[in-house]
């Protein structure tokens, strides 16, 4: 069966059994590789750097997959150019980690109706069509640290303070999951105040810490930050400090890589981080069932974990890293 001929057989299959069987086939009868192809958002910010050597590590276990990893230079167009053209190679599976929700929409549809398996990874789509969707869940990261914040300002029925919230990407689902998440907490508490309107930081340190200067500028008293990631709450940080007011304030961040949030947590630049695992490994594995005829879950959801003095230097030592 040549390429052209799999992918027509695959747009008529009604069934997703139908579909992944000469994936199968394909590659068992021909005895080529399985090829798994992935959008990556970008290869710069540090999760991400984290996220693609999650993948490749669990990628390099298996001889008989090859993994084809694109970088969308963070721009939405070069996502789905780089999706468009995995799906005319034929990838025997696509996994897609979009920068927005709406703008790899269309282009996820198009690697279903192309009789694709296709794998979202960390931030969804708008469809539900996709063959799975792996990744945290950003609400419960968001309650984890709504929760710490109460804590921290005094307790539930006891907080009070002022509140600096840097939100990650405003065009991306987990920026609002994260914001959702930490109101259900703080949102209860009539002597927490957050200061800002929602302000897009696109996830970046720089952005964070632009931000956080002018609203230490504008406000005299802050008494805890919430970055929507840790590269955005050690911005914050930043600004503070050359502000000379970074022991008046608390931090909070998401993500907890090893050598950022973590490292920072254990130094005392941040007060705690809220793990958020990459999807790369499992991705990959999810993946591999399905070209082998598995039947895979339509959702995994990836733990969280809060990280702060109490454990910091556990998890360094854990990574190697003290």
């Amino acid at each position: 069966m040549n390429r052209r001929t799999f992918i027509q057989t695959a747009v008529a299959a009604t069934a997703a059994a139908t579909v992944l069987k000469p994936f199968l086939m394909r590659a068992q009868g021909q005895g080529k590789k399985y090829r798994f192809g992935f959008s990556q958002v970008t290869v710069v910010e540090p999760w991400r750097v984290q996220f693609n050597k999650d993948m490749k590590k669990e990628a390099d276990k298996h001889p008989e997959l090859e993994l084809i990893i694109t970088d969308g230079q963070d721009k939405t167009e070069k996502q789905v150019a780089d999706v468009e053209n995995l799906i005319q190679q034929g990838v025997d599976v696509l996994l897609i980690s979009p920068k927005e929700s709406a703008g790899l929409t269309g282009v996820t549809l198009k690697a279903v109706d192309a009789g694709i398996p296709v794998i979202v990874l960390d931030r969804n789509v708008n469809t539900d069509k996709y063959t799975q969707f792996i990744g945290g869940d950003n609400v419960a990261i968001g309650r984890a640290a709504g929760e710490y914040a109460v804590k921290l300002l005094g307790g539930p029925g006891n907080a009070k303070g002022n509140i600096v919230e840097l939100w990650g990407g405003m065009g991306t689902q987990p920026a609002h999951d994260r914001h959702d998440g930490f109101e259900e907490f703080v949102g209860k508490e009539p002597g927490i105040k957050s200061l800002l309107k929602p302000i897009d930081t696109d996830w970046k340190q720089p952005k964070g810490y632009d931000v956080m200067s002018t609203a230490l500028k504008e406000f005299d008293k802050i008494d805890l930050v919430y970055g929507h990631n840790d590269p955005v709450a050690y911005g914050a940080y930043l600004a503070a400090k050359d502000a000379g007011r970074e022991k008046e304030i608390k931090f909070l961040g998401i993500d907890a890589l090893p050598n950022e949030g973590v490292t920072w947590v254990a130094k005392g630049q941040l007060t705690a981080t809220f793990l958020y695992p990459t999807p790369g490994a499992e991705g990959i594995r999810q993946g591999l069932k399905i070209v082998k005829g598995e039947k895979v879950e339509k959702k995994i959801v990836l733990p969280t974990k809060t990280i702060d003095a109490s454990n910091a230097n556990e998890v360094l030592k854990e990574n190697g890293l003290a």
